[in-house]
């Protein structure tokens, strides 16, 4: 079984954080994705924001709970076969799709969600991509990213209140004065995201760093590859990066 597959050996479940389905990405990150917050990971197009994802969901839902997840680029069911194996039907009986059009339905299903919430044990609420169909919003300048904003806000209260974690991905623009790829959604989705992480495409590899943490040194990264079960780390250790 590779390093980045929900059954590799991962640490037991915790009062703090849930199991991002891969242990040396767990490391990275001290524990997993802390419940009580949002965790955002940005990056490229095709960078493995939705494996990351993806590999989270199947891990929580294998623990037996449930998971929300809110998608709005193409769902991909055959990824989701691939990272959770024979179990897939059984694992999808707990899995709930939310597969939104527009940034109005997007917002129904993220106060949609709070029925399942008081309903299900749910482990997990993902949404992939927050800022998708945001994106086509811009125009209306201010009045959608406070819409962003309200939303960000509801799912904040649902991982406060139910203890559980958020795992929103991303997007990213290129920013002309820092030269590079910035994520969207301003300064209020980085206020509001306790962890931030960014993927990056190398030659062959790909690099997960983190760019914010509440307990783990801003800068350490990890190289992976993608394989057909998720994630494939290049070596174990924890990188200290010297230019974060």
């Amino acid at each position: 079984m590779e390093e980045g597959t929900p059954e590799a050996g991962l640490p037991p479940v915790n009062r703090y954080h849930e199991s991002s389905g891969c242990t040396p990405l767990d490391k990275l990150i001290g524990g997993g994705y802390p419940k009580k917050m949002i965790t955002q990971i940005y990056g490229e197009p095709g960078g493995g924001k939705s494996t990351f994802c993806l590999l989270a969901a199947v891990s929580v839902l294998k623990a037996g709970k449930c998971v929300i997840y809110v998608d709005t680029e193409s769902f991909s069911v055959d990824r989701f076969t691939q990272i959770a194996g024979s179990r897939a039907e059984e694992l999808s009986e707990r899995f709930y799709l939310y597969e939104a059009a527009d940034f109005d339905q997007q917002a129904s299903m993220i106060q949609d969600a709070g029925h399942i919430l008081s309903t299900r044990d749910t482990g997990l609420i993902v949404v992939d991509s927050a800022t998708g169909l945001y994106r086509t919003e811009l125009e209306h300048g201010q009045d959608s990213l406070q819409r962003l904003s309200r939303q960000i806000v509801v799912l904040l209260g649902y991982a406060k209140r139910y203890d559980i974690p958020i795992l929103l991905t991303n997007q990213v623009y290129m920013d002309p004065a820092k030269n590079d790829f910035a994520p969207l959604g301003g300064t209020s989705l980085f206020h509001l995201s306790k962890v931030i992480l960014r993927i990056d495409r190398m030659d062959v590899l790909r690099r997960v760093r983190i760019v914010k943490h509440h307990a783990q040194p801003e800068g350490d990264y990890l190289n992976f590859s993608m394989v057909q079960e998720g994630i494939q780390v290049s070596g174990e250790q924890i990188n200290q990066c010297p230019n974060p």
